[in-house]
């Protein structure tokens, strides 16, 4: 009997739950979020935590799945509904050799006490003085970035499968910047809606000819947009022959934010153009993979090897199998956020 208590005890799991209030602590307090939410997507996708991923508890292949996208060097948070499956899982992940923290009660326990949820996957990054910056994952190629106060459209549309109401959602915006004037990345409505007394509109030429506002700005400048944040616009076009006519180089912008010192950069729609080893010291970089249009998986690995950003994030990539990046990038943080 002995031996079997010993046993018994051996195999227990060895999470920790932590109430909404050290949960809390903990996450804002990560670098980067290492947040799941083992619900279902539908429950996912009425709301979730700011900076959640979702993974199914309810997938055979969950324990895979995570193991696949987060290494065992630091801690998992987990949430479920109430409690039930992230315990399951929690159970499961520390199995696999996760350090995991557990939300008491859930996402029910989170949302009665009042605390903030988003509709969008977050991503969180740090500064060098150490100020957050969130990377709100809106759609396609809409991104919203808040630094300090700050909010920062990039190409804002509504459709697409995205809520369309937007002043709902996020407050006037200090900044827009639009990358060029398809339908899926400028929309007059969408910019109207997020323009407040003060917000700065920056977009190419031919989308300032389009909606007749907002400053143009050239691939090679280089404004501060306010104090410690600047911008530089960058190259975007298609190289492929028969692909030009989507792009034709000179028209569209990338962007490259810096933010105190922290560099994102956002190319827009382009392959894997010669001017993207000129860039120099990119922390985070959104890189359009979606074939024919833009770039293919192999453009996508090409470009990321040619500057080699600390963080990629693959977006604008509809129905293209971006599953096999992550493999062929070693000692890039490439992270698979659903943006479709």
């Amino acid at each position: 009997m002995a031996f079997s208590l010993l046993g018994l005890f051996s195999c227990k799991a060895n999470y920790t739950d932590l109430d909404i209030n050290g949960f809390s602590s903990k996450i804002e307090s990560s670098t980067p979020v290492r947040l799941i939410d083992v619900r279902t997507p539908e429950e996912f996708a009425e709301g979730h935590l700011r900076g959640a991923v979702n993974h199914d508890w309810y997938d055979s292949t969950f324990v895979d799945k995570v193991s696949a996208a987060y290494d065992k060097n630091a801690p998992l948070y987990i949430y479920c509904r109430s409690g039930k499956r992230a315990s399951e899982a929690a159970a499961a992940l520390d199995k696999a050799g996760f350090e995991v923290f557990n939300l008491k009660g859930g996402y029910l326990a989170w949302t009665g006490a009042g605390m903030p949820v988003t509709k969008y996957e977050v991503e969180r990054f740090r500064t060098a003085s150490g100020k957050t910056v969130d990377i709100t994952l809106i759609k396609h190629g809409s991104l919203e970035i808040r630094y300090d106060g700050l909010s920062i459209q990039f190409d804002p549309v509504s459709g697409l499968g995205k809520p369309t109401d937007y002043a709902a959602e996020f407050p006037k915006a200090d900044v827009i910047l639009v990358t060029h004037e398809h339908g899926d990345h400028l929309e007059d409505a969408t910019i109207a809606t997020l323009t407040g007394e003060n917000t700065t509109l920056i977009l190419n030429q031919t989308s300032r000819d389009k909606i007749g506002r907002g400053e143009a700005l050239s691939n090679g400048d280089v404004i501060e947009i306010a104090e410690g944040i600047s911008v530089e616009v960058v190259p975007a076009y298609n190289t492929t022959p028969g692909r030009e006519k989507f792009h034709p180089k000179g028209n569209g912008n990338g962007y490259v934010l810096t933010l105190d010192g922290l560099r994102i950069y956002v190319a827009g729609d382009t392959e894997d153009i010669p001017e993207m080893s000129d860039l120099k010291d990119i922390d985070v970089a959104f890189l359009p993979v979606n074939q024919p249009f833009t770039m293919t998986v192999d453009q996508c690995v090409s470009a990321a090897l040619a500057f080699k950003p600390k963080v990629l994030i693959p977006y604008h990539f509809s129905q293209t199998d971006i599953t096999p990046i992550p493999g062929r990038l070693p000692g890039i943080d490439v992270r698979l956020c659903d943006m479709r």
